[in-house]
């Protein structure tokens, strides 16, 4: 028997929209405008087949099937599902222990677009899961935590929901297997931190968006003080394939501890954006030339952005790597959120990485000291090198604050903007120099001193 390292590229087709018609468990469908509906998920891709064979399983059989697949959060952190759900307490019969499952849709990652397609396309899908997941952890109601500018999101969930229910998907008595489940919308205030599980919590009970001190975790004390488990749109949009298919058959793609496919949304200079479902363990540069057509300008690819705008950037040293969790984070960056941002040789990285740290001085709920004081400091700094003010201790500097915000703070915001910046100081290191020692940019010759906002 071979032992599976890597998926075959080969195997997987170009078709407009995702990377094929197999293996898309998630995108299939997605562009068609009445996919939504709920007939349309029953007729053509098995609606509620998944929620019929988990509801005749023991809930704990359901978890051991999750976690037969392998499948990671596909979030961000990439830990494994099925292993989060079993930190559920353990009697479901407890009756003084009100559990929630919440569906983290709060997408605000820059370079990230995946889970606005699942909710658009295939929002039945992503209900199909949450019910499946709250049966086999317990739970009596699921919240889907909308990002708030996603109002038209929102509209078409509340009515799909409104179509699971009258098919007695939702409520009383599911299916007539004596399981109660239902799920509320609940759409957030548009800040980026409340992708964070314990800040999107915050913001679910009526507080403040901002991190919360743990221990406790939310599977002790989660929602309104009761356990809750908190899963991305994606991951919870598995679980209806993974049940049809059976983990073992699941676990088959991908590569060995990096199982299933994952969307991956790309953007920047490239011919073909778009999202595309693959299997996890595809080179990068497969889905840069094959998929997405290589540069759109015609110059090279000189810059990456593997996993959404916290990951550490790459350049081009790193094309061939593996796209799965380990490996990625075996390269120095992240899988993260899968968005990945191609940026050609026309892209002033002073400028890229200054966006980004505006970006992140912006979101930060400041909360914590190193990150909203931080992350303010890098973003002065950099707007001065970017204005032709830039100084000969600047990069010393920007470099020694890295380490004092880093893994200093109650969530990961501050890593997140650390990662491009530390990154890109390494890598593009000349381009900061020539920014403050000839006051031009290395990649367009722009001037500097003209005005803040002309380069």
């Amino acid at each position: 028997m071979a032992i599976r390292t890597k998926p075959d590229p080969q195997s997987y087709t170009f078709d407009g929209f995702g990377s094929g018609r197999y293996p898309n468990l998630m995108l299939r469908g997605a562009g068609e405008l009445e996919n939504w509906q709920l007939r349309t998920y029953e007729q053509k891709h098995e609606g509620y087949v998944a929620l019929r064979k988990a509801l005749k399983m023991e809930p704990s059989a359901v978890t051991a099937e999750v976690k037969t697949s392998g499948i990671r959060g596909r979030g961000g952190a990439g830990f494994p599902t099925g292993l989060k759900w079993t930190f559920m307490p353990k009697d479901i019969e407890d009756r003084k222990l009100t559990r929630y499952v919440v569906c983290n849709a709060d997408e605000g990652e820059p370079g990230t677009f995946k889970d606005r397609a699942i909710m658009e396309y295939n929002p039945h899908q992503l209900i199909e899961g949450l019910v499946i997941a709250g049966w086999a952890m317990g739970c009596k109601l699921g919240f889907i935590y909308v990002r708030g500018e996603f109002k038209w999101l929102v509209d078409k969930l509340d009515a799909a929901l409104q179509q699971a229910r009258e098919a007695g998907y939702l409520g009383r008595d599911i299916l007539g297997s004596g399981f109660d489940f239902d799920i509320l919308t609940y759409r957030g205030a548009g800040a980026y931190i409340c992708g964070e599980e314990t800040a999107l919590l915050n913001s679910l009970e009526g507080r403040r968006g901002e991190p919360r001190v743990k221990p406790p975790f939310p599977a002790v004390k989660g929602a309104f003080g009761q356990p809750t488990t908190v899963n991305n749109v994606e991951t919870l949009a598995a679980m209806p394939p993974i049940l049809r298919m059976g983990g073992d058959e699941y676990a088959k793609l991908g590569t060995p501890g990096n199982t299933g496919t994952r969307i991956f949304g790309l953007s920047g200079h490239v011919k073909r954006p778009g999202l595309y479902e693959l299997p996890l363990g595809l080179p990068l540069d497969f889905i840069l030339n094959d998929l997405g057509g290589g540069s759109s300008t015609g110059r090279k690819i000189k810059a990456i952005i593997p996993g959404g705008a916290s990951a550490p950037m790459w350049d081009a040293s790193a094309f061939d790597c593996p796209m799965d969790f380990d490996t990625v984070k075996a390269r120095g960056s992240m899988a993260g959120s899968g968005g990945i941002i191609a940026m050609d040789e026309s892209t002033c990285m002073v400028q890229a990485t200054l966006r980004l740290l505006r970006f992140y001085a912006h979101e930060s709920c400041g909360q914590c000291t190193p990150c909203r004081e931080g992350c303010n400091w890098v973003t002065k700094i950099l707007t001065r090198i970017e204005a032709g003010q830039g100084r000969e201790e600047d990069l010393p500097l920007l470099e020694s604050l890295v380490p004092r915000i880093n893994m200093r703070t109650l969530c990961p915001l501050g890593d997140a903007a650390c990662g491009p910046l530390e990154s890109a100081l390494r890598l593009f290191r000349p381009e900061f120099e020539h920014h403050i020692r000839q006051k031009t940019c290395l990649v367009t010759g722009t001037p500097l001193l003209a005005s803040l906002g002309a380069h």
